[in-house]
């Protein structure tokens, strides 16, 4: 069972994507996202922090920022590795590989990563990637998406590359397969095609939608993105 909507209200949960260099940018960034009305960010680094730095980073933007919602992207550490120190230091972790593969019924590599989040105490929320850009290719999207619902509170999917927006056919199959259970889109989402996707996905991660520059977000994309989503109706 999910903790998501324990945690967000929202029909539509919007999460900017942060990429970090370093913790006043990190705030900065923090507070755009918060004052346009989003409900909360990831953070991450492409090598200019590293990871057990970004994680002291994500608790002093939470503190910066009056308690927003702030999870992290450790790029370069293993799930396993992970989940074994991070403790309760924050509230959510976004893995690119969730370990899901459709070659099997019994999902080994997932099952131990749960198995080390019930050891070490782990309560936040859990964005497992799957059908996710970079990682190996799958054939058969609603099968991996519905195994994917033992291991993770948010299954989480993107398009072909970084800022490259999904097929809406790919997410609308994957919310198909899942059914109630929370579906996250990463990359390529911004105020113009939002719409494509509000059917079917239930959270949005995003960067390059709302940015100007690779390490700055765009108040004004970003508000536009709030209100779109908002506005939906369905």
């Amino acid at each position: 069972m999910s903790r998501f909507r324990e945690v967000f209200t929202s029909r539509h949960v919007l999460l900017a994507v942060i990429h970090v260099s370093d913790l006043a940018g990190a705030v900065r960034n923090a507070r755009v996202a918060r004052d346009a009305g989003m409900d909360g960010a990831f953070l991450l680094s492409h090598g200019a922090v590293a990871d057990d730095a970004l994680i002291g980073i994500a608790e002093k933007v939470r503190a910066a920022t009056g308690g927003f919602w702030i999870g992290v992207n450790c790029l370069g550490t293993h799930p396993l590795q992970l989940f074994a120190r991070i403790g309760d230091r924050v509230p959510g972790v976004w893995a690119d590989d969730a370990l899901i593969t459709e070659a099997s019924d019994d999902q080994v590599d997932a099952r131990q990563v749960r198995a080390v989040q019930e050891a070490h105490g782990w309560r936040g929320l859990y964005f497992g990637g799957v059908a996710f850009k970079y990682q190996r290719a799958v054939r058969d999207l609603a099968r991996v998406a519905r195994l994917a619902t033992a291991y993770m509170d948010v299954v989480t999917t993107s398009g072909p590359g970084s800022g490259e927006a999904a097929d809406p056919a790919k997410v609308r199959t994957m919310k198909q397969a899942v059914g109630p259970f929370p579906l996250a889109l990463a990359s390529g989402v911004t105020p113009e095609n939002a719409h494509d996707y509000l059917p079917h996905a239930d959270c949005f991660l995003t960067a390059t939608g709302i940015s100007q520059t690779p390490e700055d977000l765009d108040a004004d994309r970003a508000r536009d993105l709030v209100r779109v989503v908002r506005s939906w109706r369905g």
